[in-house]
Protein backbone atom coordinates (compact mmCIF):
# COMPACT_ATOMS: atom_id res chain seq x y z
CA UNK A 1 0.00 0.00 0.00
CA UNK A 2 1.04 3.42 -0.39
CA UNK A 3 1.08 5.41 2.87
CA UNK A 4 1.05 8.79 3.73
CA UNK A 5 2.62 10.13 7.15
CA UNK A 6 2.37 13.89 8.05
CA UNK A 7 4.92 15.02 10.58
CA UNK A 8 6.87 11.54 10.00
CA UNK A 9 10.46 12.44 10.45
CA UNK A 10 9.49 13.13 14.29
CA UNK A 11 9.83 10.91 17.59
CA UNK A 12 6.84 8.54 16.74
CA UNK A 13 6.75 9.15 12.84
CA UNK A 14 10.12 8.08 12.19
CA UNK A 15 9.24 4.91 13.72
CA UNK A 16 6.28 4.27 12.24
CA UNK A 17 8.25 4.66 8.84
CA UNK A 18 10.50 2.32 9.38
CA UNK A 19 7.74 -0.05 10.33
CA UNK A 20 5.86 0.37 7.44
CA UNK A 21 8.66 -0.07 5.11
CA UNK A 22 9.76 -3.46 6.82
CA UNK A 23 6.41 -4.49 6.63
CA UNK A 24 6.56 -3.42 2.40
CA UNK A 25 4.63 -0.62 2.15
CA UNK A 26 5.72 2.42 -0.01
CA UNK A 27 5.72 5.44 2.40
CA UNK A 28 5.93 9.28 1.87
CA UNK A 29 6.44 11.89 4.68
CA UNK A 30 5.31 14.99 4.45
CA UNK A 31 7.22 17.94 6.85
CA UNK A 32 8.42 21.08 6.45
CA UNK A 33 12.11 19.47 5.69
CA UNK A 34 13.87 20.14 8.76
CA UNK A 35 14.50 16.93 9.27
CA UNK A 36 15.86 13.59 7.48
CA UNK A 37 12.79 11.19 6.85
CA UNK A 38 13.49 7.29 7.19
CA UNK A 39 15.76 6.07 4.97
CA UNK A 40 13.74 4.38 2.06
CA UNK A 41 10.76 6.51 2.84
CA UNK A 42 10.04 9.44 -0.12
CA UNK A 43 10.17 13.15 1.39
CA UNK A 44 7.39 15.87 0.59
CA UNK A 45 8.02 19.30 1.55
CA UNK A 46 5.16 21.70 2.64
CA UNK A 47 4.43 23.75 5.61
CA UNK A 48 0.78 22.37 6.14
CA UNK A 49 -0.55 25.74 6.77
CA UNK A 50 0.26 27.45 3.66
CA UNK A 51 -2.05 25.90 1.04
CA UNK A 52 -0.39 26.36 -1.97
CA UNK A 53 2.37 24.33 -0.55
CA UNK A 54 0.62 21.49 0.56
CA UNK A 55 -1.24 21.37 -2.64
CA UNK A 56 1.54 21.57 -5.02
CA UNK A 57 2.79 18.84 -2.52
CA UNK A 58 -0.61 16.52 -2.57
CA UNK A 59 -2.45 17.21 -5.64
CA UNK A 60 -2.88 14.58 -7.85
CA UNK A 61 -1.17 11.96 -5.48
CA UNK A 62 -3.06 8.65 -4.35
CA UNK A 63 -2.76 7.06 -0.76
CA UNK A 64 -4.32 4.29 0.77
CA UNK A 65 -3.80 5.15 4.16
CA UNK A 66 -2.44 8.55 5.84
CA UNK A 67 -1.39 8.96 9.07
CA UNK A 68 -1.39 12.81 10.73
CA UNK A 69 0.83 13.52 13.78
CA UNK A 70 1.46 16.53 13.57
CA UNK A 71 -2.67 18.10 13.33
CA UNK A 72 -3.21 20.75 16.28
CA UNK A 73 -6.12 22.33 15.34
CA UNK A 74 -9.40 21.99 13.07
CA UNK A 75 -7.58 24.29 10.28
CA UNK A 76 -4.75 21.52 9.57
CA UNK A 77 -7.35 18.68 9.16
CA UNK A 78 -9.68 20.86 7.01
CA UNK A 79 -6.46 22.26 5.02
CA UNK A 80 -4.90 18.94 4.47
CA UNK A 81 -8.46 16.78 3.70
CA UNK A 82 -9.72 19.72 1.21
CA UNK A 83 -6.38 19.76 -0.76
CA UNK A 84 -8.03 19.42 -4.39
CA UNK A 85 -7.49 16.24 -6.39
CA UNK A 86 -5.22 14.77 -3.85
CA UNK A 87 -6.30 11.19 -2.44
CA UNK A 88 -5.63 10.26 0.82
CA UNK A 89 -7.52 7.32 1.60
CA UNK A 90 -8.37 6.17 5.57
CA UNK A 91 -6.94 8.75 7.76
CA UNK A 92 -5.59 8.36 10.89
CA UNK A 93 -5.43 11.46 13.33
CA UNK A 94 -3.37 11.16 16.85
CA UNK A 95 -4.60 13.07 19.12
CA UNK A 96 -4.32 13.44 23.16
CA UNK A 97 -5.64 12.40 26.39
CA UNK A 98 -5.73 16.20 26.75
CA UNK A 99 -8.92 16.47 24.95
CA UNK A 100 -10.31 15.57 28.50
CA UNK A 101 -8.12 17.33 30.75
CA UNK A 102 -9.65 20.67 29.12
CA UNK A 103 -13.49 19.71 29.77
CA UNK A 104 -15.43 19.75 33.21
CA UNK A 105 -14.94 15.74 32.64
CA UNK A 106 -15.18 13.90 36.04
CA UNK A 107 -11.89 11.29 35.71
CA UNK A 108 -9.78 10.55 36.85
CA UNK A 109 -9.74 7.25 34.09
CA UNK A 110 -11.18 8.88 31.21
CA UNK A 111 -13.13 6.70 28.34
CA UNK A 112 -13.87 7.71 24.95
CA UNK A 113 -17.62 9.13 25.80
CA UNK A 114 -16.44 11.87 28.31
CA UNK A 115 -14.78 14.08 25.57
CA UNK A 116 -18.56 15.85 25.33
CA UNK A 117 -18.38 17.80 28.80
CA UNK A 118 -18.10 21.45 28.52
CA UNK A 119 -14.95 23.33 28.31
CA UNK A 120 -13.10 24.53 31.81
CA UNK A 121 -13.13 28.42 31.73
CA UNK A 122 -9.69 29.45 29.88
CA UNK A 123 -6.50 30.30 32.02
CA UNK A 124 -4.89 33.62 32.19
CA UNK A 125 -2.62 34.42 28.93
CA UNK A 126 0.83 33.44 29.25
CA UNK A 127 0.14 30.65 32.11
CA UNK A 128 1.79 27.58 32.19
CA UNK A 129 -1.84 26.30 31.92
CA UNK A 130 -2.72 28.14 29.59
CA UNK A 131 -0.29 26.64 26.87
CA UNK A 132 -1.64 23.35 28.24
CA UNK A 133 -5.33 24.50 27.74
CA UNK A 134 -4.31 25.75 24.68
CA UNK A 135 -2.93 22.76 23.04
CA UNK A 136 -6.00 20.57 24.57
CA UNK A 137 -8.50 22.88 23.18
CA UNK A 138 -6.80 22.95 19.56
CA UNK A 139 -6.66 19.06 19.26
CA UNK A 140 -10.25 19.08 20.46
CA UNK A 141 -11.36 21.24 17.37
CA UNK A 142 -8.98 19.08 15.24
CA UNK A 143 -10.93 16.25 15.85
CA UNK A 144 -13.89 17.78 16.01
CA UNK A 145 -13.15 18.76 12.02
CA UNK A 146 -12.67 15.01 11.29
CA UNK A 147 -15.48 13.76 12.71
CA UNK A 148 -17.67 16.41 11.08
CA UNK A 149 -16.09 15.17 7.74
CA UNK A 150 -16.44 12.09 8.78
CA UNK A 151 -20.27 12.68 9.00
CA UNK A 152 -20.70 15.23 6.42
CA UNK A 153 -19.03 13.92 3.51
CA UNK A 154 -17.57 10.27 4.61
CA UNK A 155 -14.07 10.88 5.02
CA UNK A 156 -13.08 7.56 6.66
CA UNK A 157 -11.43 9.18 9.79
CA UNK A 158 -10.59 7.68 13.31
CA UNK A 159 -9.26 9.15 16.08
CA UNK A 160 -6.68 7.93 18.67
CA UNK A 161 -6.16 9.44 21.90
CA UNK A 162 -2.63 9.01 23.57
CA UNK A 163 -1.58 9.77 27.17
CA UNK A 164 2.15 11.09 27.68
CA UNK A 165 4.16 8.44 25.37
CA UNK A 166 7.51 6.98 26.11
CA UNK A 167 9.93 5.56 24.03
CA UNK A 168 13.53 5.05 22.66
CA UNK A 169 14.49 8.08 21.07
CA UNK A 170 12.01 10.26 22.73
CA UNK A 171 13.26 13.92 22.73
CA UNK A 172 10.67 15.57 25.50
CA UNK A 173 13.28 15.02 27.68
CA UNK A 174 10.70 14.44 30.62
CA UNK A 175 12.20 10.80 31.74
CA UNK A 176 15.56 12.45 31.13
CA UNK A 177 14.11 15.29 33.55
CA UNK A 178 13.85 12.40 36.44
CA UNK A 179 16.89 10.48 35.42
CA UNK A 180 19.45 13.36 35.48
CA UNK A 181 18.25 14.23 39.00
CA UNK A 182 18.46 10.53 40.22
CA UNK A 183 21.82 10.46 38.60
CA UNK A 184 23.53 13.78 40.05
CA UNK A 185 22.84 11.85 43.60
CA UNK A 186 21.10 14.36 44.95
CA UNK A 187 17.38 14.26 47.10
CA UNK A 188 14.78 13.70 44.74
CA UNK A 189 11.76 16.14 45.02
CA UNK A 190 8.74 14.18 44.96
CA UNK A 191 5.08 16.64 45.29
CA UNK A 192 2.52 14.87 47.20
CA UNK A 193 4.97 11.84 47.58
CA UNK A 194 4.08 10.85 43.66
CA UNK A 195 0.47 9.53 44.84
CA UNK A 196 -0.63 10.50 41.65
CA UNK A 197 -1.56 7.33 39.35
CA UNK A 198 0.00 7.82 36.00
CA UNK A 199 -0.29 5.67 32.64
CA UNK A 200 1.51 5.69 29.92
CA UNK A 201 1.54 4.39 26.35
CA UNK A 202 4.91 2.71 24.44
CA UNK A 203 5.68 4.39 20.99
CA UNK A 204 5.78 1.00 19.51
CA UNK A 205 2.54 0.56 20.66
CA UNK A 206 0.87 3.28 18.47
CA UNK A 207 3.07 1.76 15.91
CA UNK A 208 1.26 -1.26 16.36
CA UNK A 209 -2.08 0.17 16.26
CA UNK A 210 -1.08 1.78 13.57
CA UNK A 211 -0.49 -1.23 11.47
CA UNK A 212 -3.49 -3.26 12.76
CA UNK A 213 -5.69 -0.01 11.33
CA UNK A 214 -3.60 -0.68 8.03
CA UNK A 215 -4.42 -4.42 7.78
CA UNK A 216 -7.67 -4.74 9.73
CA UNK A 217 -9.86 -2.54 7.58
CA UNK A 218 -12.34 0.73 9.52
CA UNK A 219 -12.96 -0.12 12.87
CA UNK A 220 -16.73 0.20 13.95
CA UNK A 221 -16.01 3.78 16.05
CA UNK A 222 -14.41 6.89 14.95
CA UNK A 223 -12.54 7.35 18.35
CA UNK A 224 -10.30 5.24 20.26
CA UNK A 225 -8.17 5.76 23.58
CA UNK A 226 -4.49 4.11 23.33
CA UNK A 227 -2.86 3.09 26.58
CA UNK A 228 -0.79 1.05 28.64
CA UNK A 229 -3.31 -2.27 31.01
CA UNK A 230 -1.40 -0.98 33.83
CA UNK A 231 -1.75 2.37 36.10
CA UNK A 232 0.33 3.25 39.32
CA UNK A 233 1.35 5.82 40.92
CA UNK A 234 3.71 8.07 40.12
CA UNK A 235 6.48 7.36 43.04
CA UNK A 236 6.55 3.85 41.81
CA UNK A 237 6.74 4.03 37.93
CA UNK A 238 9.88 6.26 39.73
CA UNK A 239 11.04 3.46 41.47
CA UNK A 240 11.26 1.44 38.07
CA UNK A 241 12.89 3.89 36.91
CA UNK A 242 15.62 3.62 39.27
CA UNK A 243 15.65 0.07 39.44
CA UNK A 244 16.18 -0.18 35.66
CA UNK A 245 18.97 2.48 35.91
CA UNK A 246 21.11 0.99 38.72
CA UNK A 247 20.36 3.65 41.26
CA UNK A 248 18.68 4.26 44.42
CA UNK A 249 17.58 7.86 44.96
CA UNK A 250 16.37 9.51 48.09
CA UNK A 251 12.62 10.71 47.35
CA UNK A 252 11.31 13.69 49.70
CA UNK A 253 7.72 14.60 49.81
CA UNK A 254 7.01 18.28 49.34
CA UNK A 255 4.16 19.94 48.37
CA UNK A 256 2.68 22.05 45.93
CA UNK A 257 2.50 25.49 47.87
CA UNK A 258 6.16 24.59 48.90
CA UNK A 259 7.58 24.17 45.65
CA UNK A 260 5.90 27.91 44.87
CA UNK A 261 7.08 29.29 48.13
CA UNK A 262 10.84 28.04 46.78
CA UNK A 263 10.36 30.03 43.19
CA UNK A 264 9.83 26.18 41.79
CA UNK A 265 6.85 25.26 39.39
CA UNK A 266 5.56 22.23 37.57
CA UNK A 267 8.61 21.92 35.07
CA UNK A 268 10.99 20.24 37.94
CA UNK A 269 8.38 17.49 38.10
CA UNK A 270 7.34 16.43 34.82
CA UNK A 271 4.32 13.80 35.06
CA UNK A 272 2.76 15.37 37.94
CA UNK A 273 0.03 17.92 38.03
CA UNK A 274 -3.08 18.55 36.53
CA UNK A 275 -2.32 18.17 32.71
CA UNK A 276 -1.39 14.24 32.90
CA UNK A 277 -4.00 12.28 31.28
CA UNK A 278 -4.84 8.63 32.53
CA UNK A 279 -6.91 6.76 29.60
CA UNK A 280 -9.46 3.59 29.87
CA UNK A 281 -8.26 1.71 26.53
CA UNK A 282 -10.75 -0.72 27.25
CA UNK A 283 -12.50 -0.21 23.98
CA UNK A 284 -9.09 -0.50 21.80
CA UNK A 285 -9.27 -4.10 23.59
CA UNK A 286 -12.72 -5.36 23.17
CA UNK A 287 -13.18 -3.97 19.69
CA UNK A 288 -9.59 -5.12 18.06
CA UNK A 289 -8.87 -7.51 20.83
CA UNK A 290 -5.39 -5.27 20.97
CA UNK A 291 -3.27 -4.76 23.87
CA UNK A 292 -0.65 -2.50 24.87
CA UNK A 293 2.50 -3.41 27.04
CA UNK A 294 2.89 -3.48 30.98
CA UNK A 295 5.54 -1.11 32.15
CA UNK A 296 7.41 -3.70 33.28
CA UNK A 297 7.51 -4.77 30.17
CA UNK A 298 9.02 -2.19 28.16
CA UNK A 299 10.82 0.65 30.21
CA UNK A 300 14.06 -0.89 30.94
CA UNK A 301 14.68 -0.85 27.15
CA UNK A 302 13.73 2.98 27.66
CA UNK A 303 15.96 3.87 30.35
CA UNK A 304 18.73 2.08 28.95
CA UNK A 305 18.30 4.09 25.75
CA UNK A 306 18.62 7.24 27.78
CA UNK A 307 21.70 6.29 29.24
CA UNK A 308 23.28 5.20 26.70
CA UNK A 309 22.30 8.57 24.85
CA UNK A 310 22.66 11.04 26.84
CA UNK A 311 20.78 14.26 25.62
CA UNK A 312 23.14 17.28 25.28
CA UNK A 313 20.92 19.71 26.87
CA UNK A 314 18.96 19.20 30.21
CA UNK A 315 15.25 19.56 30.60
CA UNK A 316 14.29 23.06 31.02
CA UNK A 317 13.27 22.61 34.78
CA UNK A 318 16.65 21.34 35.34
CA UNK A 319 18.26 24.81 35.75
CA UNK A 320 16.78 25.47 38.89
CA UNK A 321 18.26 22.41 40.79
CA UNK A 322 20.13 24.57 42.99
CA UNK A 323 16.90 25.56 44.49
CA UNK A 324 15.82 22.08 44.99
CA UNK A 325 18.43 20.76 46.80
CA UNK A 326 18.24 23.76 48.96
CA UNK A 327 14.03 23.52 49.72
CA UNK A 328 15.58 19.59 50.07
CA UNK A 329 18.32 20.50 52.35
CA UNK A 330 15.09 22.42 54.72
CA UNK A 331 13.01 20.00 54.21
CA UNK A 332 14.78 17.31 55.87
CA UNK A 333 15.77 19.54 58.49
CA UNK A 334 12.24 20.45 59.81
CA UNK A 335 11.16 17.60 59.62
CA UNK A 336 14.60 15.84 61.47
CA UNK A 337 15.23 13.48 58.76
CA UNK A 338 18.64 12.09 58.14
Amino acid sequence: MRILLIGGAGFMGARTARALLDAGHEVAVLSRGRRPVPAGAEALTADRRDPAALSAALEHRRFDFTVDFVAYDAADVEGLLRVPYAALGRYVLISTGQVYLVTEAAGPVFREEDDGRPLKPEPPAGSADHDEWSYGVGKRRAEGALLSLRASHGVRGVVLRLPIVQGEGDGSLRLWAWLERMLDGGPVLLPDGGRQHVRFVHAGDVTRAILHLLEQGPPRMAVYNLAQPDTLPLRGFLELVARAAGVAPRFIEVGWEELEAAGLDRSCAPYAGPWASVLDPARAAAEWGFACRRTDEYLAEVVRWHLEHHPEKSHAGYARRPRELALADRLTADRGLS
